[in-house]
């Protein structure tokens, strides 16, 4: 009796182990970035998932545990959205602030399970086919469902966002088509180590089958050193800093509380920290001050009665100034370009908005259920996807906090003539390990586009970046910072800018081509068995 009890047990474990390594893996994935950065489990984390997939269609075990390693991966990446907690100081009580919570890590989190799902669908069918078949199809889906989900209002954590900072050698092949390029390397690389496991597991180790292991573990290597030397190229090119297209930015974090946001207290130190940095930098001879997103939480009609814009006035500094622009009864985040007479001369809108946040997805279902976390009664609203943003000193490239998820973003931007980035951030709501991966965001952007970049947060980080990822100067967490540094305007159009995301539909292409042209050899050779 015992034995069949211990039997039993034994084969509920082995029936839960691949659920076990899939969810492990995927936190592997997950401490990739802020705030562990161990960036290079990135190349091997995958590997257990490829493995079960793959074997999972040839034993009893028909539903791969993809969807646990998508949960790992985006709920650990992802969990600093907890910091969101509590919500007391918009008034929501203690338990629905912690249930709405609850609801946005979860739901990101399984979000991303079920696109593990469905690239593990596909690998399954696959399990049956040659090794660099299943390669070519896993590396392209793979690359095409990321590119769908950041289509979307929901989008973070690519793959490729686990390489930076750390791994500023490899984000710069994000100049040829953007982060899927990086992705792309990322996955045939765990596909390249986890094929040569399973052709070793077939064959049983035989001496032809480690000739092949090695083979496939070579090939792993060989790309590997490829992808970095053709990225290292990237990265050694010199930076021109000619005299002319010198900009001296300076930026304010001014380190007000989000609690303090809807109060006369909270606006009242806006005002003196944002008037009091702006008046340091002019004295510092800069041509123009960043402030953050919301900097001054107060509509456009009521920004010329402020102190901070009196300050512009008298000193004639160019300001960047972050506040709330009207558009009949709604509103939208708004950056504006104060020149130095203090007048507004453009303005830029966010257009990528907060679910939840900022916003209600299916707002006639869900308006009534979930309060929204907005500080402000009017009704929030996007701006357009296709803004331009001139500035006294040429076209710029704008972004104001979420934004910098999205990189075609940038990349229509700057195709358009933007030669320098403003960023305008309030990540205040979240953990530390946010405004980080928020840094990390920003840095591959500006890789990817070639363009100096300035970013402004209201907390932390704040920081300058250079056109190759290296972060000039970075501002320290909950502290109120001045700091002017010089950038320069470029008008390089990287093979990303000019072309977007070719590789994609390239391996999406190659890979159908390939999979119908194998398609068609079986049939006929099927058909010749028959006559």
């Amino acid at each position: 009796m015992q034995k069949k009890q211990s039997k039993k047990q034994g084969e509920r474990l082995t029936a839960l182990l691949p659920y076990l390594i899939a969810l492990a893996s995927g936190i592997l994935m997950g401490l990739t970035v802020a705030p562990v950065g161990a960036w290079l489990l990135a190349w091997i984390a995958i590997v257990p998932l490829w493995v079960l997939v793959v074997t999972s269609a040839k034993g009893k075990n028909k539903f791969p545990p993809a969807f646990l390693w998508g949960i790992g991966y985006h709920g650990v990446a992802l969990s600093w959205i907890t910091g969101i907690h509590p919500m007391t100081w918009l008034g929501v009580p203690w338990l629905p602030s912690l249930a709405i919570t609850l609801f946005c890590w979860g739901f990101i989190s399984v979000l991303g399970g079920v696109f593990l799902a469905i690239w593990a669908a596909v690998m399954v069918r696959l399990a049956g086919q040659k090794p660099w078949l299943r390669l070519l199809i896993g590396t392209a889906v793979w690359c095409g469902l990321e590119s769908l989900w950041s289509a979307g209002p929901l989008w973070w954590s690519s793959l490729a966002y686990t390489q930076s900072p750390h791994n500023l050698v490899i984000v710069h092949l994000g100049q040829l088509s953007g982060p899927n390029t990086v992705t792309a390397a990322i996955v045939a690389v765990n596909g390249l180590i986890a094929e040569a496991y399973i052709n070793r597991q077939d064959t049983k180790m035989s001496f032809a089958p480690l000739q092949f292991v090695n083979k496939y573990l070579a090939i792993a290597t060989g790309l590997l050193i490829t992808l970095h030397l053709i990225g290292f190229i990237l990265y050694s090119r010199p930076i021109a800093q000619p005299p002319e297209a010198a900009l001296k930015v300076g930026i304010v974090q001014g380190n007000i509380p989000n609690r303090l946001l809807r109060s006369s207290e909270g606006f009242r130190r806006a005002q003196e920290n944002y008037t009091n940095g702006y008046l340091t930098l002019a004295d510092q001879g800069v041509d123009a001050v960043l402030t953050p997103e919301g900097a001054l939480p107060i509509f456009q009609r009521n920004l010329l009665e402020t102190a901070l814009v009196a300050a512009v006035k008298e000193k004639g500094v160019v300001a960047w100034i972050g506040a709330f622009g009207e558009r009949g009864d709604s509103y939208t985040i708004s950056l504006f370009t104060f020149n130095s007479k203090g007048e507004i001369v453009s303005r830029y809108e966010k257009s990528k908005l907060v679910p939840l946040g900022e916003y209600i997805p299916f707002e006639g279902i869900l308006g009534g259920l979930i309060q929204r976390l907005s500080p402000l009664e009017a009704h929030q609203v996007p701006g357009s996807a296709n803004q331009i943003f001139d500035t006294p000193f040429g076209r710029a490239i704008a972004s104001i906090c979420y934004e910098s998820a999205f990189p075609e973003q940038f990349r229509r931007q700057a195709a358009a003539g933007g030669q320098f980035i403003v960023s305008s951030s309030n990540d205040a709501h979240y953990t530390a390990s946010m405004p980080f991966q928020h840094h990390a965001q920003d840095i591959m952007r500006a890789i990817e586009s070639d363009r100096w970049s300035a970013r402004a947060t209201n907390t932390g980080y704040s920081a300058f970046i250079d056109p190759h990822g290296r972060t000039l100067w970075m501002s320290g967490y909950n502290t109120y910072e001045t700091h002017a540094e010089t950038i320069y305007r470029r008008q390089t159009k990287t093979l990303y800018v000019r072309w977007g995301d070719w590789l994609t539909p390239l391996l999406l292409i190659s890979s159908g081509g390939a999979w119908l042209l194998i398609c068609g050899i079986k049939k006929l050779n099927a058909i010749d068995l028959i006559l």
